[in-house]
């Protein structure tokens, strides 16, 4: 019964762990890092500014258009949920370099790149 349990533990552990994704991101001055511009299902990401200045985040659906602005300040966590064929783009429009540091969960089939 006892190895019974420890596998069971084990198997959730592993199918737990392969679905989220831990990252500190760095985005260089006045430019934008973008998550999840391909198709996927839905994702959560939990943000924490780690840097100095003020980051903006914005949702845009890859069919076009764009929703849900706001702007998470130095050292504040904010919970998203985007939903499915959407991307996250966290824009740094200051002059000195920006991290973020990202909890994805759900859906972790996500590209992933810088923007100008």
């Amino acid at each position: 019964m006892k190895k019974l349990l420890l596998c069971y533990l084990t198997i959730t552990l592993i199918l737990t762990s392969c679905r989220t994704l831990k990252s500190t991101t760095y985005i260089k001055a006045n430019e934008a890092f973008v998550l999840g511009n391909n198709k996927h299902q839905a994702f959560n990401v939990k943000l924490k500014n780690a840097s100095l200045n003020n980051l903006e985040v914005l949702e845009i659906p890859i069919a076009g258009g764009q929703h849900s602005l706001f702007i998470i300040k130095p050292n504040e966590t904010k919970k998203v949920n985007v939903e499915k064929d959407t991307a996250l783009r966290i824009s740094n429009n200051n002059n000195s370099p920006a991290s973020i540091e990202l909890l994805v969960k759900g859906d972790i089939g996500l590209s992933m790149g810088y923007k100008n």
